[in-house]
């Protein structure tokens, strides 16, 4: 009995170094794609077993990432589609930055996220339409941005069920009427 309650004890805690070490690798790929003059991303050392030591980067009970707040850091570069991989992410904050490019559409995968922040950044792309998959966004911020296009109309359904309470697209280059959905 005691061998068989080692063993998965054993198992549990390699499942949860497994998660926490590809989150890592998820977010150390995205600091490889950013310039960062003031060394904020010091910490993010791949070498640990836990990014949820890692400043700026909130974990919960289960050592899994919830929370990258990055707000005015002073951050050149671009989004990754790795940053899909964080399934437990709740909260992304990379607003007042330098961000630029694309909105990778793998953050639809995101579907614990309550908040998104990336305005006041330089993103130059469409709006992703899997957006729309993220059920339970409160309030998402693509403001101040040089977004193009419509807003796909699976993120608005997400104004239409009472999702999503705030959607800030001003200071874009959209293009499109906002019709009533049903």
């Amino acid at each position: 009995m005691r061998f068989v309650a080692v063993t998965f004890l054993v198992g549990a805690i390699s499942s949860i170094s497994v998660e926490s070490n590809s989150e890592g690798d998820a977010l150390y790929a995205w600091k490889t794609y950013l310039t960062d003059p003031n060394n904020v991303l010091q910490s993010w050392d791949p070498t640990l077993n836990n990014p949820c030591t890692w400043f700026h980067v909130t974990c919960n009970g289960q050592n899994s990432i919830i929370r990258v707040d990055l707000g005015a850091a002073n951050l050149s570069g671009t989004l990754v589609p790795q940053l899909g991989m964080l399934s437990n992410l709740q909260y992304l904050y990379v607003s007042n930055n330098s961000i630029s490019g694309e909105i990778p559409s793998q953050l639809g995968n995101l579907t614990k996220l309550v908040s998104l922040g990336l305005e006041n950044n330089q993103l130059n792309s469409q709006i992703p339409s899997s957006l729309g998959n993220l059920k339970s966004l409160r309030w998402m911020k693509l403001n101040s941005n040089k977004l193009s296009g419509e807003i796909p109309i699976s993120v608005l359904k997400l104004i239409y069920w009472r999702n999503l309470q705030l959607l800030n697209v001003s200071d874009n280059q959209l293009a499109g009427t906002v019709h009533h959905i049903n």
